[in-house]
């Protein structure tokens, strides 16, 4: 041809896979996930979640060879989650210092002390009800649970927790936990607020995996509209202010622009929780073999990066590490 037009030849940056390597722009890293872990009561229990394949709950005679396969491949930082026997009104379990979380997080902490135990502060799983806090006149009394979700989060530092993870979307949690936490001389332990967590039909399997299904009406009057965009920097401006010291999205895929929002607007570190009803939709369609699992992963778990999440959530945490394991031979 002659005569072409001037124009940009972005393609040379594409030719082969090592220069496309050398200008990739977003990556991820083994120390850039956070393991979710289901610990129930018991022994010699390891019950598969029948909707997240290859996720399981764990009795706390088991917790030691799990944690021996996190930190082989690589894994740093856990979050745990209870799931009691006995359930009550209040949600006692959450804050006894016999509590399941209590147990697992000492018994992490002296197998391998360098593993990041977060904890996560909640009483949905530990209530009759299933709702995150007391119930008065049918609802959610905020003021009242704020009293019982700073007793969990200071038993839980008593524990040995390294990262105290609130979730329960209550209005000033951030700032009652910080001041109990204080109080009891955990001036050192850090908040990773749930800042942004919205009402979302992406939880259901997890609520398989915690047993923390309500057992009346929903979590929309403290949960966050999926509408909303201008609530979350509201949510999370409140959060920094009152002492977090990082700012969870959940869910993260349909929320990445939220996700870009919290980048934006705030210095702390992002964090994106790629949440249960995400991980199974792609378990189930890989196992029609209707995609390529791991090359899905891998995209969508760069996608939240690139959004600009510094860690993420994922159960999908130890096919990655393995993932990125063999890439790096």
């Amino acid at each position: 041809m002659t005569n072409i037009p001037t124009f940009d030849r972005h393609r040379r940056l594409r030719r082969t896979a090592g220069m496309r390597d050398l200008v990739r722009e977003t990556h991820l890293h083994k120390t850039d996930l956070v393991y979710p872990m289901f610990i129930v009561e018991g022994e010699k229990v390891r019950k598969e979640v029948p909707s997240m394949p290859g996720v399981y709950q764990l009795s706390l005679d088991l917790l030691t060879e799990e944690i021996d396969e996190l930190e082989e491949l690589g894994i740093q930082a856990v979050i745990l989650f209870g799931v009691p026997n006995e359930k009550d009104e209040q949600g006692t379990g959450a804050f006894i210092d016999e509590g399941i979380v209590q147990q697992a997080t000492r018994k992490i902490k002296t197998k391998v002390p360098s593993m990041l135990v977060i904890a996560d502060t909640c009483l949905c799983e530990y209530t009759s009800h299933g709702h995150c806090g007391v119930i008065h006149d049918h609802d959610v009394d905020n003021d009242a649970s704020l009293e019982l979700l700073a007793k969990t989060a200071v038993s839980q530092a008593k524990a040995g927790a390294d990262i105290i993870a609130p979730s329960n979307m209550m209005d000033g949690f951030v700032a009652v936990i910080r001041q109990a936490l204080d109080q009891a001389g955990f001036t050192q332990i850090p908040i990773m607020s749930y800042a942004v967590k919205y009402a979302s039909s992406f939880y259901g399997p997890f609520r398989d995996a915690a047993d923390s299904t309500p057992q009346f009406g929903d979590r929309k009057t403290y949960q966050m509209d999926p509408a909303n965009r201008l609530e979350a920097l509201r949510e999370a401006k409140s959060d920094v202010h009152e002492g977090a010291d990082f700012l969870i999205v959940k869910p993260a895929l349909s929320y990445l622009d939220i996700v870009r929002e919290m980048k934006n607007n705030f210095d702390l570190p992002i964090v994106a929780y790629n949440v249960s009803g995400e991980y199974a939709m792609v378990k189930a369609a890989a196992q029609n073999g209707w995609i390529d699992e791991q090359a899905l992963v891998m995209e969508k778990l760069l996608s939240m990066k690139r959004a600009g999440a510094d860690l993420i959530i994922t159960y999908f945490a130890k096919d990655v590490a393995k993932w990125l394991a063999e890439k790096n031979r």
